[in-house]
């Protein structure tokens, strides 16, 4: 089997990433696995929006704590922001708008990268002056940096810190994230580019500061700290105990959906959760992660969810794709057979109901069969019946189990041999007491 590293130093090769500083890292079984690029893995660049799941994290643990609701008008905590309202028609606006993305407000990518260190008084005038809106508020997906800029002035109001105060506290601190920060670190850090002419060349500018719209992208990061950080959003490293499992497993699900994606030319159904982009890849499986870009800048990180395997790349130049190199890195871990991408672990049950499945499709008995059945089963079609479509695909055959794959606790497919033959047969299990509800015969090609 090829290594994880040089799966993945070869999709660098290929990546004609113009960077002068390009940094990557792959996670496996929660771990640093392998490095690579022409940056070290403790490096630091800006890495923009991804903070956005920092700032999501920070609200989820203060809502567990009940100090906020995810679904109270966020103008009940901070009055000024009432000024904000969608076109009519439109609900009040509330935290669980703001995470998902679905306040409508205008898209604001360009505006809101050079007001990263905007001013209380600054944003002030900007809600008070009225916001321009994409649609009502609650019906679309609209990305929206402002959005969270908003989260941060609750947390504020609320609790009387900013987010950066919280997100030191209860995330960098406790996981060891040493080289995250919202100011320049110290040490190795990858200065800011941009292309013009096909060249690399320096920004010019020094990076904004921290200011109120710094909870939607103000951090700096390395490869090794946010590996530290998808593994503990992923769940496999739980020493943190203030936001729950569950809370992080909210965080990487779609809450709004937005449609087919294209990614690297291939779509996929994709939404947003709090504060991570979520895709259904055909080929991984559900994937979670977030990009970021800013003058400068561009970043990516990506995990196949439930998994433990998750790829991050860095670059030093204005919105590096890096979206298209880890999507390409996850894919090639996939296809080389690492770590169970492309597969969710086995149930116990619904392996045990696997087995037994094929077990009776051997050598057929109407008692069994009555054991292992859901109710519906002889309901939908007669036993006998049954069997006579089974007995067409197993032709008096022995029968071997070849693989058991899961798409959930309660459905997979079983690759079974049958002498020269192959077939799939597609199964799922009821929710009550766990028995055979459906199953399908399909032939491999």
């Amino acid at each position: 089997m090829t290594t994880v590293g040089a799966l993945v130093s070869e999709v660098a090769d290929r990546s004609d990433c113009a960077a002068p500083a390009f940094a990557w890292g792959v996670m496996i079984d929660g771990r640093l696995d392998a490095t690579g690029g022409t940056a070290s893995s403790d490096t630091a660049f800006r890495i923009a929006s991804m903070t956005k799941s920092f700032t999501a994290a920070v609200v989820l643990g203060l809502r567990d704590e009940g100090r906020l609701a995810l679904d109270r008008p966020v103008a009940d905590y901070a009055p000024e922001l009432g000024a904000v309202r969608g076109p009519a028609g439109s609900p009040a606006i509330t935290l669980r708008h703001l995470l998902s993305m679905s306040a409508g407000m205008a898209t604001d990518d360009p505006w809101a990268d050079r007001h990263l260190d905007a001013t209380a008084e600054f944003m002030n005038e900007v809600y008070a002056d009225g916001v321009h809106f994409a649609g009502r508020t609650g019906e679309l997906f609209e990305y929206s940096n402002l959005g969270f800029a908003m989260i941060g002035r609750v947390v504020r109001t609320v609790t009387g810190r900013a987010v950066r105060d919280h997100v030191d506290q209860r995330l960098l601190g406790p996981l060891g994230m040493t080289r995250t920060s919202w100011e320049r670190p110290r040490g190795a850090v990858a200065e800011p580019h941009r292309l013009r002419d096909g060249v690399a060349v320096h920004d010019g500018a020094e990076p904004l500061g921290d200011g109120e719209i710094a909870p939607m992208g103000g951090l700096w990061s390395t490869v090794d700290d946010l590996v530290r950080w998808m593994s503990w959003l992923d769940g496999a490293n739980d020493d943190a105990d203030w936001l729950r499992p569950s809370s992080r497993r909210e965080m990487q699900t779609i809450q709004n959906y937005f449609g087919a994606a294209t990614l690297d030319g291939a779509a996929a159904p994709s939404g947003y959760g709090f504060g991570l982009l979520v895709r259904d890849d055909p080929t991984i499986g559900m994937v979670a992660g977030h990009s970021g870009g800013l003058p400068g800048y561009g970043s990516n990180m990506r995990w196949k969810r439930g998994a433990g395997v998750g790829v991050v790349g860095l670059a030093n130049i204005t919105y590096a794709p890096m979206s298209t190199f880890t999507h390409r890195a996850l894919l090639a871990l996939a296809h080389g057979g690492h770590a169970g991408v492309g597969t969710s672990p086995v149930d116990p049950l619904l392996l045990e109901r696997a087995h037994a499945l094929v077990a009776l499709f051997e050598r057929w008995d109407d008692d069994a069969a009555r054991l292992l059945f859901a109710d519906n089963v002889a309901l939908d079609e007669a036993l006998d019946r049954r069997r006579a479509d089974t007995d067409s695909w197993v032709r008096g055959r022995a029968l071997r189990v070849i693989t058991v794959t899961s798409s959930s606790r309660t459905s997979g497919t079983i690759e079974v041999a049958a002498g020269d033959s192959r077939f799939d047969i597609d199964f799922s299990l009821s929710p009550h007491r766990a028995l055979v509800q459906t199953w399908s015969w399909r032939k491999r090609s």
